[in-house]
């Protein structure tokens, strides 16, 4: 793991959140045209043949830890399972630390194209403070509304299960102008697609929406919260008691690696 998550639990912990994404993938493929999350040795690769989820969703994470075969393995199956449906735009997801993998992907022709921060804490051990800024409980068509405002394809997500993930947001005038989403997983609260639009940052509304699923997780019975951030949102995770889990590297062909 990174420098600041070397022991085991954070590792415990990457792996929770790793699990969780596996999850996520699941319940928006069920919402997806022929969607389906396959689980190989070495990785899980998420397949979206049809858009708007085409142009998103078609990501792999491999497994942390691979043996030189496993990982040259484990690549091959991912791009087995795309080039069987034709799909040239995909990401294999590698962690920073694992250097075999990534130099198996830059072998080929692989390169960073993306790459976000893993980060996770124990619910005990998370900020309680509540923010001074009134957070809703959202509908799955609220956050759909909100995505419009985004430049995202049209229709992303729209048949995705109404009560797959749980919505919190911000309005200003009537207006959602912040929101995330979260799902469960196996005592793990994953935190998705926090966003605040542009013309409302700078108010607290993000980590006003990060905190509520903080709170409600908490009261579900989660102990642990998982998410994946920007380098600009870090701060704010970090706030809130997230520690470093290390940077999750997208590996696209073509990208030139940074």
């Amino acid at each position: 793991m990174s420098g600041s998550a070397t022991g085991s639990g954070s590792h415990l912990l990457y792996e929770r959140s790793v699990a969780t994404v596996i999850a996520s993938w699941d319940a928006v493929a069920r919402g997806g045209r022929e969607a389906i999350v396959h689980r190989l040795p070495g990785v899980h690769a998420a397949v979206f043949p049809h858009e708007p989820e085409r142009s998103v969703y078609n990501n792999a994470y491999l497994a942390l830890g691979l043996s030189n075969d496993g990982d040259r393995r484990a690549i091959d199956a991912a791009e087995s399972v795309y080039a069987a449906l034709g799909i040239t735009s995909f990401a294999l997801w590698a962690h920073e630390t694992d250097a075999g993998v990534r130099d198996t992907l830059e072998a080929r022709g692989y390169g960073v194209a993306e790459c976000t921060r893993a980060m996770g804490v124990h619910l005990s051990r998370a900020t309680n403070d509540e923010a001074a800024v009134d957070v809703e409980t959202g509908t799955w068509s609220d956050y759909l509304a909100f995505l419009e405002q985004w430049d995202v394809p049209p229709g992303l997500l729209a048949g995705v299960d109404e009560h797959a993930f749980r919505v919190r947001l911000v309005r200003n005038g009537g207006r959602p102008v912040a929101a995330s989403i979260a799902f469960d997983h196996d005592g793990d609260c994953g935190i998705f697609n926090v966003g605040t639009l542009e013309d409302a940052r700078g108010r607290g509304y993000g980590t006003a929406v990060t905190a509520a699923q903080l709170r409600d997780g908490r009261v579900r019975g989660c102990v642990t919260a998982t998410l994946q951030s920007t380098q600009m949102a870090e701060r704010i995770y970090t706030g809130l008691g997230f520690q470093d889990l290390g940077r999750i590297l997208e590996y696209r062909t073509g990208a030139s690696s940074r």
